[in-house]
Formats: C-alpha cells, sequence, structure tokens
C-alpha cells in the first residue's frame, strides 16, 4: 500500500502569487493591472487572492503521468504585492498564504480512508511574475518550499513532509489565472505509505485585488 500527498502550493501551493499572462506590452505603464492591460497599476501593499479555477482540482500525483493520489476541489492562496514597476519588468509578492480544505479533498490511494489535513509550510514564500507570464515561486534563504499531508489510512494517522526547491507557474490574461502543472515534490520524511515523489498541478482563477481581476502587462 502507498499513499500520497497534496500541496500547495502549491502551494499550494499553493500554491500562491499571481495574475494573468499573454501579456500586451504597457511600456510605461505597471506590471499588474486592474481594470484590464494596460489598466489602473495594482499599489505595493495590496493584498491578492485566488481560489481554485471553478470546475478544477488541486492534484498531487504520484507520477507526472497518473491519476493516483490526493485531489481537491477547495484551495486558496493570499499575497501581498511588494514591487510593481513599470512594464515590461517583473513585479513581486510575498506569498503569505496557501490553503486546502481537507474537506474538499479525497484520495483514490488504497490504504487510505481520507484526509485530516494540508499544510503549506515555511511561509512567507516570495513570487516574481514577469511581463511574459511566467510566475516564480521561491522560499526564504535557507529554506525549502513545503507541504506536510496528514492521511488517514488502515494503519492510522499518517504525515508525509514534502519539499521542493521552487515552483514555476504561468499566468493568463483570459480567465486572470496562474497555473501550476507537475511541479515536482520530493518526500523527505514519512511512512512507507508516502510516495516517494508528488506532481502538484493546480489553476487558481481569478486572481483579484479587491475584487477586482488581476492582469499582467
Amino acid at each position: 500500500m502507498r499513499t500520497r500527498s497534496l500541496l500547495a502550493l502549491a502551494g499550494t501551493v499553493t500554491a500562491l502569487t499571481v495574475a494573468a499572462a499573454v501579456p500586451a506590452s504597457a511600456d510605461g505603464g505597471a506590471v499588474l493591472t486592474t481594470g484590464g492591460v494596460g489598466g489602473t497599476a495594482v499599489a505595493v501593499g495590496d493584498t491578492l487572492t485566488a481560489p481554485l479555477a471553478a470546475g478544477t482540482t488541486a492534484t498531487l500525483y504520484s507520477s507526472a503521468t497518473g491519476t493516483s493520489g490526493v485531489s481537491c476541489t477547495s484551495s486558496q492562496f493570499t499575497a501581498t504585492v511588494t514591487g510593481n514597476p513599470a512594464a515590461p519588468g517583473a513585479a513581486s509578492e510575498s506569498v503569505t498564504g496557501h490553503t486546502f480544505d481537507p474537506s474538499s479533498c479525497t484520495s483514490n490511494v488504497v490504504g487510505v480512508l481520507g484526509v485530516s489535513s494540508i499544510t503549506v509550510d515555511n511561509l512567507p514564500y516570495t513570487a516574481s511574475v514577469a511581463s511574459d507570464g511566467t510566475l516564480s515561486v521561491s522560499p526564504a534563504s535557507g529554506s525549502t518550499i513545503q507541504t506536510t499531508v496528514k492521511l488517514r489510512t488502515l494503519l492510522g494517522s499518517v504525515s508525509c513532509v514534502y519539499r521542493a526547491p521552487g515552483l514555476t507557474g504561468k499566468a493568463d490574461n483570459a480567465d486572470s489565472s496562474i497555473a501550476f502543472t507537475n511541479q515536482q515534490f520530493t518526500k523527505v520524511s514519512g511512512s512507507s505509505l508516502c510516495f516517494a515523489s508528488g506532481y502538484f498541478t493546480a489553476r487558481y482563477a481569478p486572481v483579484t485585488d479587491g475584487g477586482a481581476p488581476v492582469f499582467v502587462n
């Protein structure tokens, strides 16, 4: 029997992080705007949030092409804008929250009865979103991106800890989304039921600033 876990982001994560992509260069305008491409600059200090895109799931599968693992239908990230220069360029953020609702999570792994919790550790993370829509998420110096997944199994409670040196995503202005695809995490502790590797996939949309969709320029 093997078990697996979910991320963040994930980290969710997580999971965490900014708005949209396929930019339309707006020389002189800010990298992050509301009201559309080339719109009003997002202010430094503003808080950005995003849930999972409607009808999608966040997954951590045992392989990049597999479907065995854990999936969640409810997850959200929160980030504070720390820099928003003129485009073209790269905006910066501090990812302060990346959560997964365990009641929305299921597992199709034999021996796993349910998900007790998914915690994104070592926050805050640093995020950078470039004018071409490339999103990079990094931990603090000397730290790692880490998620702890607690599972209910036939053998009792099991904790699986997964780490990654960083995450790379892509923003899309079509729906003010951020997508992570097959971001690999490695198990650093946990029983033999925990998968050795986990591949995290999720799409968060819309990324908003005070309810207004955010665009990348």
